[in-house]
């Protein structure tokens, strides 16, 4: 049976906020550690019926960076929902709330 490893390594502050964060993984095209600015990890627990999340972001990520990072999650969740499930009516009320949402920073921005 084939293994494959994804690895985060996490450098906090004093006070255990990131500062920078480092991924690695046995099936990236390009060898050894590198940054990010945030991620976002869920993991079903089949035993209790919920989800485990683990989010985090360094300290320098820009607040509109992270809203767009959580808009492209959406999105790139409901493609999951549609290739694993079938189901149309989920993926595209999700894209339809991305859309939506992209308007919202859209508009955040022009405020400035």
């Amino acid at each position: 049976m084939r293994k494959t490893q994804i690895s985060f390594a996490i450098e906090l502050d004093n006070n255990n906020v990131p500062e920078k964060i480092m991924w690695d993984a046995t099936d990236k095209p390009e060898a050894g550690l590198s940054e990010t600015k945030s991620i976002s990890v869920a993991l079903w627990d089949h035993k209790q019926k919920n989800t485990l999340r683990i989010d985090l972001w360094s300290k320098d990520m820009p607040v509109n960076e992270m809203k767009r990072f959580y808009v492209d999650c959406i999105g790139g969740l409901a493609q999951s929902v549609l290739g694993a499930t079938g189901d149309e009516v989920m993926s595209t009320e999700m894209n339809a709330l991305c859309e939506r949402l992209v308007k919202h920073l859209e508009e955040e921005a022009k405020k400035g």
